[in-house]
C-alpha cells in the first residue's frame, strides 16, 4: 500500500503526552493524517510513497501555533521600530480608524501575503488573528494551505464605525469563511478589549456568541491596569466578574495578554477553562510601565490553564520568529522574577500542542500522533549552529529560527519543500507588497526609506485619529478613576 507521505530516519520530537523523542524516527502520513509515529526500522526509506522524505540530520516537530496576532499592517514592518510609545500609539491608531472605514485595502491584501509567506516560511501552521476587515486573511490563508482562525474586531471606543455595521459585518463574515477551505480556516467573534468596549457592546458580543456555539471568543483581557476600571465603569466588579456577567468567560474564551491577572483570576480563569496567548517580544519593545507586573505564566499553567504563544503586532517588534517568542518568554520572565520559570520543553509545549489547545483545536493538531492531522515541520539540524545536537528542547527554544525550517506539511499537504513554497508566489508577493507601500506612503506622508522612517507630524496624525469614540472611552476612565479615588 502506497501512503501519502513517509518520513524515516529523523530525529522526531512528538510533543505527546510523554514529551517522546525518536533519536531515529519513522512518520507516515494518509488522507491528511498521521497514521504511524515509531522508531524507524531497516528499510523505511524505501516505503512507497507519494512524497518520501529522507529525515537524516533533520528534526521533524508538529508545526507551530501562533495563538494571538494582528496581520493587516504587515507590510509596514520597519515603520514603527524607532518611535517613541505614544508616537507609535497615535500612528497606529490613525491608521486603524481608516482601515475600519474600508480605506487602504491593497495595503491589507498585501499584508495577508506577506505575513502567510513568511510565517509559512517559519513552520508557522496555524494562525489565530484579530483584524478589521479579516476576509482577505481568511482566503490567502486558506489558499496557502495553512491552517487559520479569523474575526472581525469589534468595538464602540477605538473608532467610530457604526456598531451595527460591525455585527453585520461579523455575521456575514462567519456565514461564508467559517469551517472553509476543507475546514481550515474558521471563524471568531472578536470584541477587541477590556478597555474600549462598553458593557452593552459585550451583551451583544454575548448574543452572537450564543448564536454561534462552536465558534472562539478572541480578545485582548487584562492587558492594562485600566482594564478593570473600565469593567467597573460598565457596571462590574472587575473585567473577568464582567464578562462571567454577560455569559463570555467560559472554555471558548481566548485572552491574548493577561498581564495584570492576579490569584483570583487565575482561579477563575482556570474554573472557566479559558485560555491565555501570551506574546512577550510586543511587551518587552513597548513596556508602558517598568513597574508593571508580568503576565503570571508559570502559575496559569499551574492551575491548568491552556497558555500558547503569540506574536501579536509582529510589525511593531519586527520579528515574524515564533521561536523567537520562546526565548523571549523565557528571558522576560528570568529577568521580571528569577532564573528557572520554564524548561525548555514546556516551551516547546507552549508553541505546538498548548497553543493548540488554547484555541480549542489540542485534539486535531500540536502533535505527532497517530490519529491527528498531519501539521509537521522539518528542521535542518545538520548546521554548525546546532553542533552538537544535545538537548532538542533547549535547541528549539534558545537557538532555532524561521530560516532552519525546510519543509512544510499541513493537513497532510506539502506547503513548502526544501525551502520553497510551493503555494504562494514568493516574488511576485514581495514585488507586490514593494509598491503598495510606496503607495502607502505617498497617500499618508509617511517617509519610509532603506534608513528608517518618519511619521506624519502630530498634526496631521491628530487629524486623522477617531474622535467620537476614544473621546468617550477616556472620559469613562476618567469619571471612573474618580470614583475610585473618592469612593463616591
Amino acid at each position: 500500500m502506497t501512503v501519502d507521505v513517509a518520513i524515516s530516519d529523523a530525529l522526531v520530537l512528538t510533543v505527546d503526552e510523554r514529551n517522546r523523542l525518536y533519536e531515529r524516527g519513522t512518520v507516515l502520513v494518509e488522507e491528511g493524517r498521521i497514521t504511524e509515529v515509531r522508531p524507524s526500522e531497516d528499510g523505511d526509506g524505501e516505503i512507497e510513497a507519494t512524497h518520501t522524505i529522507d529525515g537524516d540530520g533533520r528534526l521533524v516537530m508538529p508545526g507551530l501555533v501562533n495563538a494571538h496576532t494582528h496581520l493587516e499592517l504587515t507590510p509596514l514592518i520597519g515603520a514603527f521600530s524607532d518611535l517613541d510609545l505614544l508616537e507609535m500609539m497615535g500612528s497606529m491608531t490613525a491608521i486603524y480608524g481608516r482601515l475600519g472605514e474600508g480605506d487602504f485595502d491593497y495595503l491589507v491584501e498585501a499584508g495577508y501575503e506577506l505575513a502567510a509567506l513568511n510565517f509559512l516560511l517559519g513552520g508557522v501552521t496555524t494562525t489565530n488573528s484579530m483584524d478589521v476587515r479579516p476576509s482577505a486573511g481568511a482566503e490567502t490563508f486558506g489558499e496557502a494551505g495553512l491552517r487559520g482562525f479569523f474575526g472581525p474586531t469589534i468595538t464602540d471606543m477605538f473608532w467610530d464605525v457604526p456598531v451595527d455595521e460591525q455585527f453585520d459585518r461579523a455575521r456575514a463574515f462567519i456565514e461564508e469563511y467559517h469551517d472553509t477551505y476543507d475546514g481550515r480556516i474558521r471563524a471568531t467573534i472578536c470584541p477587541h478589549d477590556d478597555w474600549s468596549c462598553t458593557r452593552e457592546l459585550w451583551e451583544r458580543t454575548a448574543e452572537l456568541a450564543a448564536e454561534h456555539p462552536d465558534l472562539l471568543v478572541h480578545t485582548h483581557l487584562l492587558e492594562l491596569e485600566e482594564s478593570n476600571t473600565m469593567a467597573r465603569a460598565n457596571g462590574g466588579r472587575d473585567s473577568l466578574g464582567l464578562l462571567e456577567e454577560v455569559g463570555l468567560l467560559d472554555d471558548r474564551l481566548v485572552a491574548a495578554h493577561f498581564r495584570v491577572a492576579d490569584e483570583t483570576d487565575i482561579e477563575r480563569t482556570a474554573a472557566a477553562d479559558a485560555s491565555v496567548a501570551h506574546c512577550p517580544s510586543v511587551f518587552c519593545y513597548w513596556n508602558p510601565d517598568a513597574d508593571m507586573q508580568w503576565t503570571p505564566v508559570p502559575e496559569l499553567r499551574d492551575a491548568g490553564v491552556d497558555v500558547g504563544l503569540g506574536i501579536d503586532d509582529h510589525y511593531w517588534h519586527d520579528s515574524y520568529s515564533l521561536f523567537g517568542e520562546a526565548r523571549q518568554a523565557r528571558l522576560a520572565a528570568n529577568v521580571k522574577r528569577t532564573t528557572g520559570q520554564y524548561s525548555s520543553m514546556e516551551l516547546v509545549r507552549m508553541l505546538t500542542i498548548e497553543g493548540a489547545h488554547a484555541l480549542g483545536v489540542g485534539d486535531e493538531i500540536g502533535s505527532i500522533e497517530p490519529g491527528k492531522r498531519a501539521d509537521i515541520i522539518l528542521l535542518d539540524v545538520d548546521k554548525p549552529k546546532f553542533t552538537p545536537l544535545t538537548n532538542v528542547p533547549a535547541h528549539v527554544v534558545n537557538n532555532a529560527a524561521p530560516a532552519d525550517v525546510e519543509t512544510v506539511i499541513v493537513d497532510g499537504e506539502l506547503v513548502m519543500q526544501d525551502g520553497t513554497p510551493m503555494t504562494m508566489d514568493t516574488d511576485a508577493i514581495q514585488e507586490r507588497v514593494e509598491a503598495v507601500v510606496e503607495r502607502f506612503a505617498d497617500e499618508m506622508g509617511w517617509e519610509l526609506h532603506v534608513g528608517g522612517g518618519e511619521p506624519p507630524g502630530t498634526v496631521e496624525t491628530l487629524r486623522e485619529l477617531p474622535k467620537r469614540g476614544p473621546a468617550r472611552l477616556l472620559s469613562r476612565l476618567a469619571l471612573q478613576s474618580a470614583r475610585d479615588t473618592f469612593s463616591f
